[in-house]
């Protein structure tokens, strides 16, 4: 299966490089990063029970096998191959994710094991191994690499598990904290690389950007998948289309009645009508109607009823009656001489 990101065939350059080794030495590389028929990379106890040996001299032949490959006149053969390779890593960034690097050339298996093994052996080439802040990537220049990590920390340390960003947004701020970093490096397809680099960051089903770990972004659940129909919606809705929007958008089955009833319990939602619900970050006060006249009352100070009804509008689709009817309740509400209403003592 040729591929279209090299000219070069790597099964036939691996092949080449490991032709000058001892049989022991090139069966243990070939077990170890998969080139044979057989695709699984083994562990070294896996290969150590094959020899009858130990897992630390498997390491060590494994470690005489590449540096004998780096000292060998083959390879000094495939410099081109290697200088192809690099050339490819500069163009996807110069510091890439693992699996998106192998992927980008092949999505055959075989082909991957055997670019992956002229990364571990090529001596340009440096891999980041995986941590708790960033997965495995590689690269051809470590300063490069430092500032691109640094700025990844910095963009996660200003978001907040509530941030939501699309992916334009998410871009921009990641761009302003890059110093010294190539023009050639900053276009779109490269900085969306980098931030795949971050485990701290993520995007959630519908493409936005946020904290890896927050339920906006690790969608879990109905409830998660329903804040984002919401937010994507951008203004109350029903809870039947929420429901029928799941389905849709994120290919999830969802029945109405539980839709509902998962809305009812998360406090993100605010029923704000007859069945339509907003987000409570878009500032709609949680509660009933006459939850609301008091939220407005005690925030503005005696009102008459008409402008009452007015401020309690923007945040319910309920009918004015409902408001009035409410309003008139002496048990919550008193008015004064001049018609203004005040929460009861």
């Amino acid at each position: 299966m040729a591929t279209a990101q090299i000219s070069f065939k790597p099964k036939q350059v691996v092949k080449r490089l490991l032709s000058s080794l001892p049989d022991r030495a090139r069966d243990v590389l070939i077990h170890r990063y998969g080139l044979g028929k057989d695709t699984k990379r083994m562990t070294l106890d896996a290969i150590g029970k094959i020899y009858n040996i130990t897992r630390e001299r498997v390491r060590q032949i494994e470690n005489y096998g590449l540096s004998m490959v780096r000292k060998s006149e083959e390879y000094r053969q495939e410099k081109a191959a290697f200088a192809e390779i690099e050339n490819l890593l500069h163009s996807l960034g110069g510091i890439v994710v693992e699996d998106d690097f192998l992927g980008h050339v092949s999505k055959d298996k075989s082909l991957q094991n055997n670019v992956f093994f002229l990364l571990v052996v090529g001596e340009p080439f440096r891999k980041r191994k995986e941590d708790d802040e960033f997965r495995h990537r590689w690269h051809v220049n470590e300063d490069l690499a430092r500032k691109v990590e640094e700025a990844l920390r910095k963009l996660y340390t200003n978001l907040s598990n509530d941030d939501l960003l699309p992916e334009s947004e998410m871009i921009g701020r990641f761009l302003t904290h890059l110093e010294d970093v190539s023009e050639r490096y900053k276009n779109q397809e490269v900085v969306k690389r980098w931030l795949a680099i971050s485990k701290a960051i993520d995007r959630n089903p519908l493409g936005d950007w946020g904290v890896a770990r927050s339920p906006n972004v690790r969608t879990k659940g109905m409830r998660d998948y329903a804040f984002l129909v919401i937010r994507k919606h951008g203004s109350p809705i029903h809870f039947r289309e929420v429901a029928k929007q799941i389905e849709t958008m994120f290919k999830k089955k969802a029945h109405v009645a539980t839709t509902h009833n998962e809305l009812i319990k998360d406090p993100r939602f605010v029923l704000v009508g007859r069945g339509l619900y907003a987000l409570a970050e878009w500032g709609y006060a949680p509660g009933v109607v006459r939850d609301v006249i008091r939220s407005v009352l005690e925030k503005n100070g005696p009102l008459t009823k008409e402008e009452v009804v007015d401020k309690v509008l923007k945040e319910r689709y309920v009918k004015e009656n409902t408001i009035v009817v409410n309003l008139q309740n002496p048990k919550y509400f008193r008015h004064d001489k001049d018609g203004r209403y005040a929460p009861a003592a």
